[in-house]
């Protein structure tokens, strides 16, 4: 792979001129690795423009050692309009041009230690692609030293979190009435989902069932919500805040919740937003505070007009499942099946106590590869997963998001799974000795009652054991689905 690394994860320590741990670890797994690190010339402009004479000789030393990425391409005024609305001040901008040679491919990865690179990223959908030191660091050792990143959640009572954590800090910050408002909830017996690192909280999604009337513009009518009042994440690019999403849909699912809402004072760089908008949260006016808030419906009033790959999205869980909709049953052998769905079986997330998640495994979008030669699967399209083996049955349903057929570039195929890869790269580069489709799929649902290959059989929905993926008829899948105790709620024709 070809890695850009930005200036700014060279400077971060600059006071002593010494490469902190973790990016020398980064630093060590990627060369030894044998991919190339480069630099982009314009930051070389930018750190030969620093009037410190002092850091501007340390960085330049450290530079020397990296090649610099040739004839990199130009942004064009499409690119720019969407990383900055005056396109004359984003052209004089090296981050953008930066950026940019991962948007054109000129490089995989680009690590940097820049919110605004950072954020600009979601905006222009590489934000698999952009990792600060840390999730840089986790996203290689998965790669290269099968070291899958695992978290431990717990669902906890407010009162037995502090509010003086220094995750709170900005949130004191920006609110002055957090601190109070803390006391006051902790004393009602409010509850959140924490995952806490070394006594630290790293990610804390705090909530609570309402049925009242929501201060927005215009107001919304009283209605029993999810509400979270407070998601904040310390930890870039590890999907947390993906994983705290789908825990909040799973408890509304759990407890027949159709909408869930948050309020939020929005920044410029704004990492929330960009989250809670990938999951169908849309912008209902600001309230008297000023804050805006978002709403997101599990379920629309009227599924008809509504694109499948838009209704997954917009409306997630739900999905369309109509005869128009192509039903394919998808094999995958125990061990990739236990990385993919890690919230499957006896592991099926319940956070009542410390449960160890893996975080690729148990995002809602995934990534599936395949040696399968099939065509005809696009987006839209429901994927019935058999986990093959020991078990011999269909266990889960997802929906395609995107497919990228006949692969044999291990490299290209690591930048379009990027972060949500259950796969290293060895794995990876042996796939690619036969050409690989890579399906991009949102997880739906686990069915309640997994069928068996037996069953299966004797109900015609498939005549053996699949070896490769097959589409299956729509009779078939009518009847999978009632067996199977698919949540007919959520599935729109």
């Amino acid at each position: 792979m070809r890695i850009l690394i930005d200036t700014n994860i060279l400077i971060y320590r600059e006071d002593s001129g010494l490469v902190a741990q973790d990016l020398q670890e980064l630093l060590r797994i990627i060369l030894e690795n044998g991919h190339t690190v480069l630099v982009h010339p314009r930051s070389v402009q930018d750190i030969e423009n620093d009037p410190d004479p002092k850091r501007r000789e340390i960085i330049m030393s450290k530079l020397k050692s990296y090649p610099l990425l040739e004839s990199p391409p130009t942004p064009g005024t499409d690119f720019l309009e969407i990383v900055d609305h005056d396109t004359m001040r984003a052209n004089k901008d090296p981050d953008n041009h930066i950026l940019y040679a991962v948007y054109r491919n000129a490089t995989d990865i680009l690590i940097t230690q820049d919110n605004g690179i950072l954020h600009k990223s979601q905006k222009t959908n590489i934000g698999d692609r952009v990792m600060d030191i840390n999730s840089a660091l986790a996203y290689f050792k998965r790669l290269h030293e099968r070291q899958f990143s695992h978290v431990l959640l717990k669902e906890e009572y407010l009162y037995n979190i502090t509010v003086n954590d220094p995750i709170f800090d900005l949130l004191k910050r920006e609110y002055a009435e957090f601190t109070s408002w803390f006391e006051k909830v902790s004393r009602a017996g409010r509850k959140c989902w924490v995952y806490e690192e070394q006594d630290s909280i790293r990610a804390i999604l705090i909530y609570k069932e309402e049925e009242e009337v929501v201060d927005a513009g215009p107001p919304l009518p009283k209605k029993r919500r999810f509400k979270i009042a407070t998601l904040t994440v310390d930890l870039i690019g590890y999907k947390i805040g993906e994983l705290l999403l789908k825990l909040a849909f799973q408890h509304c699912i759990d407890r027949n919740i159709d909408e869930i809402y948050l309020t939020h004072f929005e920044k410029e760089e704004d990492f929330l937003v960009d989250l809670v908008s990938e999951f169908g949260f849309e912008s209902c006016g600001k309230n008297r505070r000023g804050e805006t808030v978002y709403l997101k419906k599990l379920r629309p009033a009227n599924g008809d007009n509504i694109d499948p790959v838009e209704m997954s999205r917009k409306f997630y869980p739900c999905f369309k499942d109509g005869s128009s909709i192509r039903k394919f049953v998808v094999p995958i052998i125990p061990e990739f099946h236990d990385r993919l769905f890690q919230d499957y079986g006896s592991r099926q997330m319940r956070i009542t106590e410390y449960v160890e998640l893996n975080i690729q495994g148990n995002t809602i979008t995934k990534a599936y590869l395949s040696h399968s030669k099939i065509t005809k699967i696009h987006p839209g399209d429901i994927l019935l997963f058999y986990r093959s083996k020991d078990q011999q049955k269909i266990s889960s349903l997802g929906v395609v998001e995107a497919v990228y057929p006949r692969l044999t570039d291990e490299n290209e195929i690591v930048r379009l799974v990027g972060k949500r890869s259950v796969y290293t790269y060895d794995e990876i580069r042996d796939l690619t000795k036969k050409p690989v489709t890579v399906i991009i799929f949102r997880h739906h649902f686990h069915l309640k009652n997994p069928l068996d290959i037996k069953e299966l059989a004797r109900e015609r929905i498939l005549r053996s054991a699949p070896q490769t993926i097959i589409q299956i008829g729509e009779g078939g899948y009518r009847l999978l689905k009632k067996k199977g105790g698919i949540d007919e709620r959520f599935a729109f024709s």
